[in-house]
């Protein structure tokens, strides 16, 4: 491979102008280059699209627009349970004739006249004539009369959202590239769309390799472990939108490596991403970056300065057919073996170049502030993304989770973020105004 260590930052940027090349059809610049821009990612631009009923849209990607197909709200609508009036009659304190009552889904009848209140439910349209809505709590009653308590008063406009104030016919309320969740399902049901256009998932190959694994459901014999780790890349990928490929577990052998590599590289896979975990190290019986290179693999880089998940490597194979390289290549990520060593980097660096294969415009990975409850010393030198935990009631606040190295699954699961260290850095100290990736 004979790339150099980059730093994080670096290694970052290569994914980053591999994308950049990706959406515009031409080569991955060189490192050394100008810098792309990163005020938004860019999207694949090679993802099908497909009609689905919007109760199974969630978590799919937006590929046509949704606009408002009317107002919102269509009317004038009372946020609360009360009395439609005019603010400057209510702000007198005197009597005023209770005209009437509004249900939510009911039309108003005729326009509130001159010292006259209406009844009114929340979600309701306000009457003509009316310009605030005084809350029942602030009222007293007087036979078919109502008033105003004093000294409280009103302002027009108050408990009353205007027709249109959140949205006009035709704005644009969604547009591609959002990942639907609730509120954009919610949204969309309120523009009428029983259905929406969503871009097809990514499909992601996920190959183990390493002699020592075995399956889930198999008792390991002595020197073996369970394979944690493609059920564990198959969930982050499926949280990602994408959709996992499970490929053979590999053992150490070139042959079963070439073997697992022609069968993601086959005609018919239709694989948009190959993940490999294991054997990327510089151990003796670490194979995969010999596999790859075999392949014909171009490599972008094959360490980055982190801990852990310094050997993870990124590249992209170029795919035959009829002994011709003639289909887009496919992008790869040897990923390490250890498994928080395999999802740091796959959440690094995997996830956002999947996210620009689902044609997601939303930036990842994702970082937030957190104040560091307790101290942290060790070397300079290395990006360090450390289990932790964060309580994010009130400021936010993170503490380590006692881990012991990167093949601490229950460390792992016993933490919902990552302390980023920078690599310059050789202590943090309590109360430090601190980076986290979150999860």
């Amino acid at each position: 491979m004979a790339t150099p260590l980059l730093r994080y930052s670096e290694a970052a940027e290569q994914v980053h102008r591999f994308l950049v090349a990706l959406a515009a059809g031409g080569e991955i610049p060189a490192l050394g280059s100008a810098p792309a821009s990163h005020s938004s990612r860019p999207a694949a631009g090679t993802a099908a699209t497909e009609m689905v009923p919007l109760g199974v849209a969630p978590g799919r990607v937006l590929a046509i627009g949704i606009h408002a197909d009317r107002d919102q709200p269509p009317f004038p609508r009372s946020t609360r349970d009360g009395f439609a009036c005019r603010a400057a009659e209510a702000n007198t304190h005197q009597l005023l004739f209770l005209a009437g009552q509004i249900r939510a889904g009911q039309q108003p009848g005729k326009a509130l006249q001159a010292g006259e209140m209406v009844e009114i439910m929340t979600g309701a349209p306000v009457p003509e004539g009316a310009d605030c809505v005084v809350m029942q709590e602030y009222v007293e009653h007087s036979s078919n009369f109502v008033r105003q308590v004093a000294p409280r008063t009103i302002e027009p406009g108050e408990n009353i959202v205007a027709q249109g104030a959140e949205a006009r016919a035709g704005d644009l309320l969604l547009p591609v590239g959002v990942r639907l969740a609730a509120a954009q399902i919610a949204l969309a049901a309120q523009c009428g769309c029983h259905e929406v256009a969503v871009y097809t998932r990514p499909r992601v190959a996920i190959l183990s390799s390493g002699d020592e694994l075995v399956a889930v459901d198999a008792v390991p014999g002595p020197g073996q472990i369970r394979n944690s780790n493609t059920p564990m890349l198959a969930a982050l990928v499926s949280a990602a939108g994408a959709v996992p490929v499970l490929l053979a577990t590999a053992r150490d052998q070139a042959e079963a490596l070439d073997a697992a590599l022609a069968q993601a590289l086959a005609p018919g896979s239709r694989i948009d991403l190959l993940l490999i975990t294991g054997g990327i190290s510089v151990g003796r019986f670490d194979l995969v970056e010999e596999a790859l290179s075999r392949a014909g693999a171009r490599f972008f880089f094959g360490g980055v300065a982190i801990q852990p998940g310094k050997p993870v490597a990124f590249g992209q194979l170029a795919r035959p057919e009829n002994g011709r390289a003639t289909r887009a290549p496919l992008p790869f990520f040897a990923l390490p073996g250890n498994p928080v060593s395999s999802a740091v980097t796959f959440q690094l660096f995997a996830l956002p170049l999947l996210s620009a294969l689902a044609e997601d415009t939303a930036l990842q990975p994702r970082f937030a502030l957190a104040r560091l409850s307790g101290d942290w010393r060790g070397k300079a030198g290395l990006t360090r993304f450390l289990p932790a935990w964060c309580d994010f009631t009130l400021e936010p606040t993170v503490r380590l989770v006692a881990w012991q190295g990167s093949g601490d699954i229950a460390a792992f699961a016993a933490s919902n973020c990552y302390l980023v260290v920078p690599d310059v850095a050789g202590e943090l100290t309590e109360g430090a105004l601190v980076r986290i990736l979150l999860r």
